[in-house]
């Protein structure tokens, strides 16, 4: 059927929204934060992993009862809504998500440029970052189902070259040269644990992403049997992944040289041990990572207007952002506004550094996406056990209740230690939540309470 004016179109096959996931889950860190868990931990870096994918994977199993409950856009905000009716808490909630994800955008867009540089060192980076994503602000503006296959495209190009990576380090052990004493190596100062609960803090950037999924329940066929098997399927392969690119990693390079680079994934290919070119396996790579950290960068910039789209469906946002474009049927002006916060927020950012600021703008933007994310994964499972027994379904999937125990736990720890341990931090996502205060006074100030409804029944152009 197609769908009604105003909503959107469901085509996202269970396969596609498995690829998404994965996508989304391995090109949100592996390329761009490795050295600074390398850094954190040292050699035995690889457990920062494993411990952040158990942590994400728990979390990630609460999403998979929610969304089959309630197969609708908005993700958690929608949940937090229903669990308490609460349009205060779900704003909150809703900017802190889109705070997270802007704050991801951009450290993505960052480490774009960082790759970018690799192969023409030419245009400045603040350049680099704010036409890339423009471009995937483009892709998105196309349509869902075209961001959906690109992704899926892109997904079998950036596990190629964790491929690769792999395939190094099992050749690099075959030859006789790796010492596993670096895989149980914590070489930094002070305490293992405080130092492997840092490398968690940064790696959980990587994990994130699978939150992005539960968006698009609206555009996907049959959410209640794809979407257990295609989220908590793509996190487990995900992290697999994860854990054996970090050993790679760690027995062939030095952990002081993956600690000090920008694009520490290319040092792994940089050591020349294949026989093969290792100025072609360069630029091979280089470009494998480009298109790896588009693909999440595009995922996120999917997820961001959707949010807004599903919020102002439920008037806790202006009914603007429910505007949907009347042929692409995406959701257009909450896109809009979405690409420009990243913009602004890379501007910011490089003029930060610019001025003496001191601050790694990757590190700074990944470590306030995960502020803001573990805070919400810790209520969305809270939302899920008090959604029990409310708008039960026999299709629903239903998580194991003492593994959301452990996961609540997982997430409020790691949370704490970030907090404590990077306190300007939050004068960042103060920042990213005034953004939020502005379309509260808008809602406001402009807003009516049949603001959804009027969404809902008229088309872009009309309302625009």
């Amino acid at each position: 059927m197609e769908p009604d004016e105003g909503e959107l179109k469901r085509s996202i096959t269970g396969r596609q929204l498995f690829f998404y996931t994965l996508g989304d889950v391995l090109g949100s860190g592996i390329y761009v934060l490795i050295g600074l868990v390398a850094a954190a931990v040292g050699g035995a870096f690889w457990i920062a992993f494993a411990v952040g994918v158990s942590v994400a994977a728990i979390t990630g199993s609460a999403y998979a009862e929610l969304v089959t409950k309630y197969p609708q856009a908005a993700g958690s905000s929608l949940y937090v809504q229903k669990a308490f009716d609460n349009k205060a808490l779900t704003f909150l909630v809703t900017v802190s998500f889109l705070s997270a994800s802007f704050a991801a955008s951009g450290s993505l867009a960052t480490g774009f440029a960082s790759y970018f540089s690799e192969l023409w060192s030419g245009p400045p980076a603040l350049l680099v970052s704010l036409v890339f994503v423009a471009l995937l602000v483009l892709v998105n503006y196309i349509g869902i189902t075209e961001s959906v296959v690109m992704n899926m495209a892109m997904t079998f190009v950036e596990l190629s070259g964790l491929i690769i990576v792999m395939i190094i380090g099992v050749w690099f052990i075959a030859e006789g040269n790796a010492d596993f004493g670096t895989l149980t190596d914590i070489s930094v100062s002070g305490n293992p644990a405080l130092a492997i609960l840092a490398g968690v803090a940064l790696s959980f950037f990587a994990m994130t992403g699978f939150e992005n999924t539960a968006n698009v329940a609206e555009e996907t066929i049959d959410p209640h049997k794809a979407f257990p098997r295609s989220l908590i399927g793509g996190m487990i392969v995900a992290g697999l992944v994860y854990v054996l690119v970090s050993m790679a990693a760690a027995l062939t390079v030095p952990t002081d040289q993956l600690a000090g680079s920008d694009v520490a994934l290319l040092e792994v290919v940089k050591q020349g041990i294949l026989p093969i070119s290792n100025e072609f396996m360069t630029k091979l790579f280089t470009v494998i990572a480009l298109i790896a950290i588009t693909n999440t960068t595009l995922v996120t910039l999917v997820t961001q207007p959707r949010i807004l789209y599903g919020m102002a469906r439920e008037d806790v946002v202006p009914g603007v952002f429910a505007t949907v474009h009347s042929s692409r049927r995406s959701p257009w002006v909450g896109l809009l506004f979405s690409g420009l916060v990243v913009g602004g927020l890379l501007v910011t950012g490089y003029a930060v550094t610019a001025a003496g600021g001191g601050i790694d703008l990757v590190n700074r933007l990944a470590l306030v996406t995960v502020v803001f994310l573990l805070a919400i994964y810790a209520l969305v499972i809270v939302t899920c056990l008090k959604l029990r027994g409310q708008d039960e379904d026999e299709r629903a999937f239903r998580a194991n209740t003492p593994l959301l125990v452990v996961g609540l736990l997982g997430n409020l720890a790691i949370l704490y230690y970030v907090i404590q341990d990077d306190p300007k931090s939050l004068l960042w996502c103060s920042a990213l939540l005034a953004v939020g205060v502005v379309l509260y006074l808008a809602e406001k100030l402009f807003g009516s309470s049949d603001s959804g409804s009027s969404a809902r029944s008229h088309t872009n152009d009309r309302e625009v």
